[in-house]
């Protein structure tokens, strides 16, 4: 199943992300794409307010990965700049650490991506708007969409 949602602030994409980290468990992947400022790192930085983390959140385009301690781990990903080419970076091993996984730009390394996720496309609807396509894989994703949407 797809959910669409509106979020017509920065806020409200906060708000999903909050609501999506009351549903957190250990190795959760989420896959987020979209267009530049579409909205990827607010998302990230309200779920890891969510998580307990106080570090200023940032996108890791330069370094790919960055890693926060919380309620549990994150492991905040950008994986832009690899171009698919994800030989030597070791994100495989990350699905298996325990913590959440968000991957901004995840469509680029969709080969290696586990088959249960969760996958969130942002699109630009307006100057403050976006629609949010949902999509879960797996029945842990069904049941959080369920709980949350």
């Amino acid at each position: 199943m797809e959910y669409k949602l509106t979020m017509r602030s920065e806020m409200d994409t906060i708000a999903l992300a909050q609501n999506l980290e009351s549903e957190k468990f250990p190795n959760m992947v989420i896959c987020l794409d979209g267009e530049l400022g579409s909205g990827k790192t607010v998302f990230t930085k309200g779920f890891a307010n969510a998580l307990g983390i106080t570090e200023t959140v940032t996108s890791p385009t330069f370094n790919i990965i960055k890693e926060y301690d919380g309620e549990l781990p994150l492991y905040h990903m950008d994986v832009y700049r690899l171009d698919g080419n994800t030989e030597g970076v070791g994100i495989e091993d990350y699905f298996n650490k325990g913590g959440v996984v968000i991957i901004e730009w995840a469509s680029t390394i969709k080969d290696i991506l586990p088959d249960e996720r969760l996958d969130i496309k942002f699109k630009i609807a307006g100057e403050n708007t976006r629609v949010l396509i949902i999509t879960p894989h797996g029945k842990k994703y069904d049941d959080l969409c369920e709980a949350v949407l």
